[in-house]
């Protein structure tokens, strides 16, 4: 019992160091969003608004920003209809090299991405020909936010008994019909949540954007990033990131909750 205590207190220890370690500089960037010093002087000697206010008529910001939502969105709706295409047909058949292909779909997420962003800039410009600008941003962002749809549907699928299809098939229902008042309801909950990891994941993008933007295009990250180290934009940019810690996290909780939402279904289904 007291070797038990003991390992419970070292393990509360550890995840709150961890958890203060990664909380405490997000706090902080919160904190300077409304310091009246633009050096940002600790502790604070007061607190305004005219930085958000400055932030909100920033013509450059809003402008990265809604590039990166055109972006986001975009690149979701690419994820979500072939990832939901690929889940299915590796899920619900078997061929030579079903293996393979799965791994293909999940390695861009799993590659550093200085390498993707490095091969797909290679990829645009000498085989494709392409100009860098808001296209090649959204293939890319697809390239790997199409494994996030592709796992949460896959998952769902493996959690869902088969016999409902089959049994739709049984009835005389067609493939569409059959994914359509059958599959599909079942994995909306996966596919909203997959929808919103992948737009979390493709508005934060930074490396992968840096490599295929070009010059023409600028997302929120790579505004915040060039304006980071102008001391006339700090305030600035300290409220952009503020508003995206507190955006960023709608969504991830949003997918969190939807998750489990799914996986109990999953396991009332059957």
């Amino acid at each position: 019992m007291t070797i038990s205590r003991r390992l419970k207190a070292f393990l509360v220890a550890c995840t709150s160091v961890v958890l203060l370690v990664v909380y405490l500089p997000l706090a902080l960037v919160v904190l300077n969003s409304f310091n009246v010093s633009k050096s940002f002087a600790w502790p604070p000697s007061g607190l305004t608004l005219r930085w958000w206010h400055a932030a909100a008529h920033s013509s450059g910001a809003r402008h990265a920003l809604v590039v990166s939502i055109e972006v986001g969105l975009l690149a979701t709706a690419i994820s979500l209809v072939l990832g939901t295409m690929a889940a299915m047909a590796l899920q619900r058949t078997r061929f030579f090299g079903r293996n393979a292909i799965s791994l293909l779909i999940i390695l861009p997420i799993a590659l550093p991405g200085i390498v993707t962003g490095l091969a797909l800039n290679n990829a645009f410009t000498s085989i494709f020909g392409l100009e860098l600008g808001f296209f090649t941003i959204v293939v890319a962002h697809a390239t790997f936010c199409i494994v996030t749809v592709f796992n949460n549907v896959q998952a769902r699928l493996r959690r869902m008994s088969a016999s409902l299809e089959e049994a739709s098939a049984d009835l005389g229902a067609r493939p569409f019909m059959t994914f359509r008042l059958v599959t599909f309801p079942l994995l909306r909950s996966a596919l909203l949540a997959g929808g919103l990891l992948s737009f979390a994941l493709s508005f934060d993008e930074i490396i992968v954007t840096t490599f295929t933007a070009g010059g023409h295009e600028q997302t929120l990250p790579i505004w915040i990033f060039q304006n980071l180290f102008r001391p006339n934009q700090t305030p600035v940019v300290n409220v952009v990131a503020a508003a995206l810690i507190v955006l960023s996290a709608v969504p991830i909780w949003l997918a969190q909750r939807l998750g489990g939402d799914a996986e109990a279904m999953g396991t009332a289904a059957p």
